[in-house]
């Protein structure tokens, strides 16, 4: 409904009409209409954060996100069909846009706080829960562009993508902070 009409436009009587129940009932089940296009992150996060604890301990913290995601990537087979047009409708929208980004927050600190668990950091794991989320979006997002390719596939070329930008030209760049010169005081005063 929302990607026929619009997010803006549809009520929330609409679409308890549309799911054969009262307004009444839909607002049992949701607090409001954005709630229905985040309905199973719940689920999501527990099945997340399950999969971070539950990963082989010796892992580190990559390797971990990497078991994790793919443990959890069926959910996202599963729900393609509502997922993918659910982007469209949260980038169409401002308030969705800001309900999906403190989604995410909310997931990266569950995430965190069973990488903490897992014996990182508060620091180290957050730096790991926000790398790893941003490098499954971004193979999720690439198989939404080429569906003819496993997810799994898009999320391991993901992680090598993310493993290749962070060691590539490290050396280099060292080097060249030890060759830069310091930046000098300026010695203009104000009369």
């Amino acid at each position: 409904m929302f990607r026929e009409h619009g997010y803006e436009e549809t009520t929330a009587a609409e679409i308890a009409a549309k799911a054969g129940v009262t307004e009444r009932t839909f607002f049992r089940h949701f607090p409001d209409k954005r709630e229905v296009l985040f309905d199973g992150d719940t689920a999501f996060i527990e099945a997340l954060t399950t999969a971070v604890l539950n990963a082989p301990e010796a892992l580190g913290p990559w390797d971990t996100l990497f078991f994790a995601f793919n443990t959890v990537k069926h959910m996202f087979v599963e729900n393609r069909p509502f997922t993918e047009p659910r982007q469209h409708v949260i980038a169409s929208s401002p308030a969705l846009q800001e309900r999906a980004a403190a989604k995410t927050r909310a997931l990266i600190a569950a995430v965190e706080s069973m990488l903490c668990a897992r014996g990182l950091t508060v620091p180290q794991a957050n730096l790991a829960a926000q790398m790893g989320m941003a490098t499954l979006s971004h193979g999720v997002a690439a198989w939404f562009n080429d569906g003819s390719i496993d997810l799994g596939e898009h999320i391991v070329k993901a992680f090598q993508e993310a493993r290749d930008l962070s060691s590539a030209k490290t050396a280099i760049a060292e080097e060249k902070l030890k060759e830069s010169k310091p930046l000098r005081k300026s010695r203009t005063t104000l009369s």
